[in-house]
């Protein structure tokens, strides 16, 4: 069992959770939470890639010269790789990159994810965080106000909250996300994460008191 502090917005402590991690995940299968980001990150590829080859690029197909008696290595077209201008002898075509792994295995690596961060004590609670309107001031006074101020973070709020996306965008390294959005890349890129305490009850599927 971890006893967690959580902090109000000002950075003073106003209570504690106990959560345990093996709740979340009894292990932490680090290859799969290897895999697991190895196919978030091979999603986010473009893959539009392309060279021509040399049935692409322009020029005659007629043989450069004989083939023999010129004292001349040997020489098809002009198109050939190996010449100037011609095309790429294994050209590059656009391909999808994207694939899938089993949902439970993905579900899994995310609940991993989490629990490693309450395992390396880089998971801050706060017990609130709202604002009336986007403000990036407010939103650096809380950050500050933890400590995590200049360090690469991930908010975390129970449920969308656009004045906490809006308030949060324009800071350098620091990104939001719901807790209906978190996978295992989202939460093991940035070093800390920041989580309200209704978010991480959504976490735990503990329901809130």
């Amino acid at each position: 069992m971890t006893t967690l502090p959580i902090y109000n917005r000002s950075g003073a402590e106003v209570g504690k959770y106990d959560i345990d991690p093996a709740t979340l995940a009894p292990a932490i299968n680090r290859q799969l939470l290897h895999d697991v980001v190895v196919m978030y990150q091979a999603n986010a590829r473009q893959g539009t890639q392309k060279t021509k080859s040399r049935g692409e690029v322009a020029g005659s197909t007629r043989k450069m010269y004989r083939q023999k008696g010129t004292g001349r290595a040997r020489a098809g077209h002009r198109r050939s790789g190996i010449r100037r201008g011609g095309g790429h002898i294994h050209a590059l075509v656009p391909r999808d990159y994207s694939y899938r792994l089993p949902k439970k295995a993905v579900r899994s690596a995310t609940r991993m994810a989490i629990a490693s961060k309450i395992d390396a004590g880089d998971l801050v609670v706060i017990d609130e965080l709202t604002f009336t309107a986007p403000k990036t001031r407010d939103m650096n006074s809380v950050l500050r106000a933890l400590k995590l101020a200049g360090t690469s973070t991930l908010v975390t709020t129970a449920t969308y909250d656009v004045n906490v996306l809006k308030s949060a965008r324009n800071i350098d390294k620091v990104t939001v996300a719901p807790v209906a959005d978190l996978n295992a890349l989202c939460v093991l890129k940035p070093r800390r994460m920041l989580v309200t305490k209704a978010a991480l009850d959504a976490i735990c599927r503990k329901p809130a008191s």
